[in-house]
C-alpha cells in the first residue's frame, strides 16, 4: 500500500514538472525595458497630438485655454472612438501597452469598445447595461476619490491646516 501512494506521488510530481515545463515553452516572453519605452513613446504621442490641438485652438483660432483643453479632450474622445470603431485602437494598444490606454483616449476606447461587442444584445439589455463594464469602477472610485479628498480639505480649511 505504501509502495503504491509513492508511485501516485511521484507521478503527481512528474505531472507537476511536466505541466511547469509547458507552460514555461507557450508563455510568451517579454522585455519590461522595451514593454516601458513602447509605452512612453505611444503616451508620449497621444500628449504631443493633445498639445498640437491646443496650440492649433489657442494660437489660429484665437481660443481661450479653458475652450481649447475642452475642444482638445473632445477631439481626443472621437478620435479614439472612430479607432476603436474601425478596429485600429486596439493594435495601437497591442503595440503602446499602459501608453494607450491610461489617457482620456484610453478610457473612451473602453466604451467605446463595450458599445459595440454588446449593440447586438439592443440598445436597453445590451448597449445601456454594459456599456460601463470596464470603466464602471474608474468612475466609481474617481468620484469616491474626489469625494473623500473634498471632505479632507474641507476640515483642513475649517482646522486651519490649509
Amino acid at each position: 500500500m505504501n509502495q503504491k501512494s509513492e508511485q501516485e506521488e511521484l507521478s503527481q510530481k512528474e505531472k507537476e514538472q511536466k505541466y511547469q515545463e509547458h507552460v514555461k515553452e507557450v508563455t510568451p516572453k517579454y522585455s519590461m525595458a522595451l514593454r516601458m519605452l513602447k509605452a512612453f513613446v505611444m503616451g508620449g504621442l497621444i500628449c504631443v497630438i493633445g498639445q498640437c490641438i491646443l496650440n492649433y485652438a489657442t494660437n489660429t483660432c484665437g481660443l481661450d485655454k479653458e475652450t481649447a483643453g475642452s475642444w482638445c479632450s473632445m477631439l481626443l474622445v472621437l478620435v479614439s472612438v472612430l479607432l476603436t470603431g474601425f478596429n485600429v485602437y486596439h493594435k495601437l494598444v497591442e503595440w503602446g501597452g499602459a501608453g494607450a490606454l491610461v489617457p482620456i483616449t484610453g478610457f473612451a476606447n473602453s466604451i467605446a469598445s463595450a458599445a459595440i461587442e454588446y449593440q447586438k444584445e439592443g440598445q436597453v439589455f445590451g448597449i445601456g447595461c454594459k456599456i460601463f463594464t470596464i470603466a464602471g469602477p474608474v468612475i466609481l472610485y474617481g468620484i469616491l476619490t474626489s469625494w473623500l479628498l473634498g471632505l479632507l480639505y474641507y476640515f483642513g480649511i475649517l482646522l486651519h491646516l490649509v
